[in-house]
């Protein structure tokens, strides 16, 4: 038997050996280069992302298996990608960390093999999986073997997803085959400066189209967040992105089958907030903060925005109402007069889709004059777009609350959670105005004979507000539930939350709609 403790020595010796050079991925020189740049290793992000000590890793010693172009000469253990499963404040999420100081993270067949096994236990263990990504693509070396393992992933983005939360952290480069799996996921997240997202890069780009760019005006987080919409959101340097990492995911269930978290709060339900009902200027021409209103209204203030840096007109993100997650989409009068145009109505309508997908509540805060004008935005398809948006929210059924603070005019007034689009509990302040358009151009149009006389004029655009520029001829259709005090607007949400908590609602069957796309 003695022998056999020597033999048990000698192999945990080897463990521990393997594992020490497994972590070192490739080497402490390549490692002094990442953070040189500024840019964590891919455990240390792992080791910051999840609660202390909760990873477990898998496939550590995993190598490659290709043969051309010498590299059978070249393995290092864990090809490039760690794996595993921890804990997120207790809730357990899978995840999978590209490491740029092996083979520069390029992805492989093992490499995605790897992949594909977190993959699949998160869908089978109905848990959120997390991508970080800081790699250089497919490995050339491997050809048509890498193309196949990026097939295998995306297949699997698309089978999980509405099933399982999916998130990708973009933490340096990331290019070619390797931008289309995040953006298949549910949310993208950028670190400024130092990470960047192309299908084709720079060079390639001045070969083909003769235009001289650099890697960050081609897709840097700045274009990104604020031009293109790829990524929700974008951070100065790795710790702070995966710090708010944690604080999302606390907002999310870990499924499609599992309830929204609750959070204990000390904020009251009932907590009144005197300051709303001021909040709304006197010229209905003047522009307010609807974020103002949103950190009145939730819980503690706290609200995660998603995709602040474009479309700016209208505000999606994620808060809680008496601890329980709600979806917020609210209408921002300081941009564009908090207008519906063509970027507004896909970020809104992909947001509203995501709540819906894992049950989560909406809460509409409206005050929109209308869609915007103008040969730009119908030859970019604004109909198209605009419809989006009324899609999403025409497909939800999860608990659809409503407050028209200030101008609902319009086809616009319908798109945003509308009473006649199915909407739970429509609320409207006094100051409300639900009309087919403004006072100016009804009368305008109404009363064109007398276009000329400024007296008549004035007097019937007067007419036109005493009859619209109030709440009350939609309250007496019913279209309005109740005409709320602004300062109330907690109360009663939270109110009709609970009241909503347990709707059931069943669209008829189908395969899937045919969302205009």
């Amino acid at each position: 038997m003695q022998g056999m403790g020597h033999f048990m020595k000698d192999i945990i010796e080897e463990l521990e050996q393997r594992r020490a050079v497994a972590r070192l991925g490739g080497g402490q020189k390549r490692i002094d280069a990442q953070h040189a740049r500024g840019k964590l290793t891919a455990r240390e992000r792992i080791e910051l992302l999840l609660d202390e000590g909760s990873f477990e890793e898998f496939d550590m010693y995993v190598e490659h298996r290709c043969t051309d172009f010498g590299m059978e000469t070249q393995k290092i253990p864990g090809d490039g990608v760690v794996t595993g499963w921890g804990t997120i404040n207790g809730r357990v999420v899978y995840l999978f960390a590209k490491d740029f100081t092996v083979f520069g993270g390029s992805l492989s067949r093992t490499h995605a093999e790897k992949i594909n096994k977190v993959q699949d236990m998160a869908l089978r263990n109905r848990a959120p999986i997390i991508g970080v990504f800081d790699a250089g693509g497919a490995r050339i070396q491997e050809g048509v073997d890498a193309l196949g393992g990026y097939g295998e992933v995306f297949w699997r983005n698309v089978q999980a997803s509405g099933v399982i939360p999916q998130i990708s952290i973009i933490m340096g480069p990331c290019a070619g085959g390797d931008v289309y799996s995040p953006a298949m996921t549910d949310f993208i997240f950028m670190v400024k400066d130092t990470s960047y997202m192309f299908v084709t890069g720079p060079d390639v780009v001045k070969t083909v189209t003769n235009e001289e760019v650099t890697a960050e005006e081609l897709g840097g987080a700045s274009v990104h967040t604020a031009k293109s919409s790829i990524a929700d959101g974008a951070y100065e340097n790795d710790v702070e992105l995966l710090l708010q990492i944690r604080r999302l995911m606390d907002f999310l269930p870990s499924s499609n089958i599992s309830d929204v978290p609750v959070l204990p709060t000390r904020d009251r339900a009932d907590r009144v907030e005197m300051s709303l009902d001021t909040l709304i200027p006197d010229n209905p021409n003047q522009p307010y903060d609807m974020t103002e209103l949103i950190h009145k209204v939730v819980d503690e203030g706290d609200f995660f925005e998603i995709q602040e840096a474009f479309a700016g007109n209208i505000v999606t993100g994620f808060a809680r109402m008496e601890g329980h997650t709600v979806g917020i989409v609210a209408n921002q009068p300081m941009v564009l007069a908090g207008v519906l145009d063509s970027d507004a109505s896909r970020k809104a309508a992909r947001f509203v889709r995501f709540c819906d997908c894992y049950s989560i509540p909406i809460v509409t805060f409206v005050d929109v004059p209308g869609f915007l004008p103008g040969t730009a935005q119908e030859y970019g398809g604004l109909i198209k777009h605009g419809a989006k948006l009324l899609y999403a929210y025409s497909e939800a059924t999860v608990p659809l609350v409503s407050v028209i603070t200030r101008k609902a005019y319009g086809g616009a007034y319908d798109v945003m959670a509308s009473k006649h689009i199915r909407a739970d509990i429509n609320y409207a302040w006094p100051s409300a105005e639900i009309a087919v358009m403004g006072p100016k151009g009804a009368a305008e149009i109404l009363y064109r004979s007398e276009l000329g006389n400024e007296k008549k004029i004035a007097k019937r655009i007067t007419e036109y507000e005493d009859r619209f520029a109030n709440p009350f001829i939609a309250a007496e259709r019913g279209y309005i539930d109740e005409v709320i005090q602004p300062h109330n607007t907690r109360k009663r949400v939270t109110r009709a939350l609970k009241m909503l908590a347990s709707k059931k609602v069943e669209n008829p069957w189908k395969k899937h709609g045919n969302i205009p796309l």
